[in-house]
């Protein structure tokens, strides 16, 4: 049974708890601005993605309070100092992090609160995160108010102008997934860590054209073994293999004499150890092709 929800009946506290839970994991913009006196602060948003790599442009949104419509310290900053250092989040800097969320006075300076190490930027007045893997210095093109309302986001655009990487990050010159030690925000008071445990690797189809599940044999789209994802890494395939591969493949006797069954769960198996095309030849074994 599915529930329909009309957000313009839905009070701003369900519609905010039920949205943040369901579009996630967020990747997380810790944000260090500077008012007009110089007084810095620091604060994560997960209202936050990067919109362009040419030229590169992140947008973050720090919303209006939900409780008393009141402007957060950050967007109050970028109003009167067009500038930010966005800074990247890693297991090792979470618990810090979502301290500095805490709703101190304006003018208390959350490095010092949660224990971060000021570090200068090159191009833009706002200090860079010293913990942080990554950071990134950007001017503000443009703030974007949704709304006045309790709740209502406000898009902030920064170019970016300086970027800052933690050699420990890399492997062989590129920058390690599994080494970043990512985490994400969720609903409530939970977050996500990328470990290897979590990650997972799926072939783009950016420069290749799949056959698309559409082009499997019906027994193969219609299987009571297979998932979604595995038809999905099937439809991924340029083309299936020949009469001729299918053969080589399938020679074993145990293959031979194995039931439809068997050689979708013996498939399923090989398409989740990333051996597509032995597994396309075990099904289009199974259907007599």
């Amino acid at each position: 049974m599915i529930k329909t929800i009309d957000p313009k009946t839905s009070n701003n506290l369900d519609l905010y708890t039920l949205m943040s839970t369901a579009i996630a994991p967020r990747p997380i913009c810790f944000a260090s601005t500077v008012d007009k006196e110089g007084n810095v602060n620091l604060s994560p948003f997960s209202f936050f993605n990067m919109f362009s790599s040419s030229p590169p442009v992140m947008v973050f949104s720090p919303s209006r309070s939900g409780r008393d419509n009141s402007l957060k310290h950050t967007h109050q900053n970028v109003i009167e100092v067009p500038e930010v250092v966005i800074n990247v989040v890693n297991h090792a800097m979470a618990e810090q992090m979502s301290l500095s969320s805490t709703a101190y006075d304006k003018g208390v300076n959350e490095f010092v609160k949660a224990g971060f190490t000021e570090v200068p930027s090159v191009k833009v007045k706002p200090p860079r995160v010293g913990e942080a893997p990554v950071s990134f210095e950007c001017k503000v093109l443009e703030v974007v108010e949704l709304a006045q309302t309790p709740g209502a986001g406000n898009l902030v655009i920064a170019q970016v102008e300086m970027i800052h990487v933690d050699d420990a990050y890399y492997t062989d010159g590129v920058l390690d997934t599994e080494k970043l030690d990512l985490v994400g925000r969720m609903g409530g008071n939970w977050y996500i860590r990328a470990i290897k445990e979590s990650l997972f690797e799926i072939p783009k189809p950016i420069r290749t054209h799949g056959i698309g599940v559409d082009a499997l044999p019906k027994g193969i789209r219609e299987s009571e073994v297979l998932t979604g994802n595995n038809l999905g890494r099937l439809g991924n395939l340029e083309m299936v293999p020949s009469a001729k591969e299918i053969k080589a493949i399938v020679e074993k006797q145990e293959v031979q004499n194995a039931t439809k069954v068997e050689l979708h769960t013996w498939a399923k198996q090989l398409l989740e150890e990333g051996n597509t095309v032995k597994a396309m030849a075990y099904l289009l074994f199974a259907e007599g092709l």
